[in-house]
């Protein structure tokens, strides 16, 4: 996790879990994993998110990362 001011996070919506979970069920870090479709990782999304959401879980996220800075400026002269 990216070392953001803990007061700076939210709570995500459901939306925003139900955009990311199908992504880790179909990849393996950078690898496609060949043994689930994406008609599974959505309906094994939809099914999660409607969980946690009964369960109280409250997911948090940081705000988006900025741009790298470049030392020294960048571009050449």
């Amino acid at each position: 996790m990216p070392d953001n001011d803990p007061q700076q996070l939210r709570p995500t919506t459901p939306g925003e879990v139900a955009e990311t979970l199908p992504d880790a069920l179909r990849h393996g870090g950078r690898r496609r994993i060949h043994d689930a479709d994406d008609a599974m990782a959505r309906i094994t999304t939809q099914r999660l998110v409607e969980h946690l959401e009964r369960s109280g879980f409250v997911l948090m996220r940081c705000p988006p990362a900025g741009a790298p800075s470049v030392p020294g400026g960048g571009g050449p002269t």
